[in-house]
């Protein structure tokens, strides 16, 4: 890849793999790289650490969204969701397991797949659509089994609400809607921009990022990042961060979040912004805790830049990977 392209690289999404020593990042040229955090974070560590042990082409086009189980590593972005092998990639083996691809409306236009996540209560996969629509993939039959229909405009993100089994998706219309996966029935819609704590309009009333966590729900975009009490269904804190947010997280007993700007916000659940930890790229589209292992318990951010930082501890970057 030539200077031209690095310059202008931007990191869209990122996964662990399930035994926590790798990641797996996805770039706007449609490539993957893996890298080895057992090997970055050893004593021994050299530059060569931090580049990847594997980087190959997955998709056409950006890919938006990464997402691993036990054993699998799923990619989407132009349209379609294909399947890799942890312990193939691993290998560097890079053939495919399957590549799926929903049934849209339109076959001119390939819509993107911005977001997925996983709804355990059914084995199943949810994918946000650039048809403005919410695909349902049962992972048993490899069947497309749902479409949840609501938005009017494209679904940038989705949540599953795991006791309730509810799906949480965010659009460009503005709404979070919430979907019961058993029925597929649109259950409540939050015009998040029509509550004025919460409106910008300045910046639009989309919305780019949603997460759940039992009872609650934190959603942003143009509107600002708020905590809201999905049993009220009301907003009980705003956060005055700058721009639009574009990935949040529950963490311990504080919020992390991340968008506009060269920085990860720490902030509580009141609403004030505890710290801003600086970061390499100028802006932020994707952040991820690593769980998976308590040895190589980190958090990585990626952005507008080939690099993708890691914090060893939330308070300072500890070094960045580079693609």
């Amino acid at each position: 890849m030539g200077p031209v392209e690095l310059l202008h690289m931007s990191v869209f999404s990122q996964s662990f793999s399930p035994c926590g020593r790798f990641l797996a990042a996805g770039n706007n040229y449609g490539e993957i790289a893996v890298f080895s955090l057992s090997a970055a974070l050893s004593p021994d560590a050299t530059a060569q650490s931090q580049k990847p042990v594997l980087t190959f082409s997955a998709h056409e086009g950006p890919v938006f969204s990464l997402l691993s189980n036990e054993c699998h590593l799923l990619s989407a972005g132009n349209g379609e969701v294909s399947c890799w092998s942890w312990a193939e990639l691993i290998k560097k083996n890079t053939k495919p397991l399957w590549t799926k691809r929903p049934n849209y409306k339109s076959s001119l236009e390939i819509p993107e797949i911005n977001s997925m996540t996983f709804n355990s209560r059914d084995n199943s996969l949810v994918l946000a659509g650039g048809d403005n629509n919410v695909h349902i993939l049962d992972l048993e039959s490899g069947l497309f089994k749902s479409v949840l229909q609501g938005h009017s405009d494209y679904v940038h993100c989705v949540s599953v609400r795991g006791r309730e089994g509810e799906i949480l998706s965010g659009g460009e219309d503005g709404a979070v809607r919430m979907w019961d996966s058993r029925t597929g029935q649109c259950v409540h819609c939050i015009e998040v921009h029509k509550y004025e704590s919460c409106a910008r309009p300045q910046f639009g009333k989309w919305i780019s990022c949603v997460t759940t966590d039992s009872d609650w729900m934190l959603c942003g975009g143009g509107p600002s990042l708020s905590l809201w009490h999905l049993r009220s269904l009301s907003p009980t804190s705003i956060f005055p961060l700058i721009g639009c947010q574009r990935q949040t997280s529950f963490y311990q007993d504080m919020i992390l979040a991340v968008g506009d700007g060269p920085s990860v916000s720490h902030c509580l659940l009141g609403g004030e912004v505890k710290a801003q930890i600086p970061c390499s790229p100028q802006s932020l589209n994707t952040m991820q805790l690593n769980t998976n292992s308590t040895d190589y318990r980190v958090l990585t951010v990626g952005g507008s830049s080939d690099h993708i930082d890691v914090f060893t501890n939330l308070s300072y970057r500890t070094f960045s990977f580079t693609f």
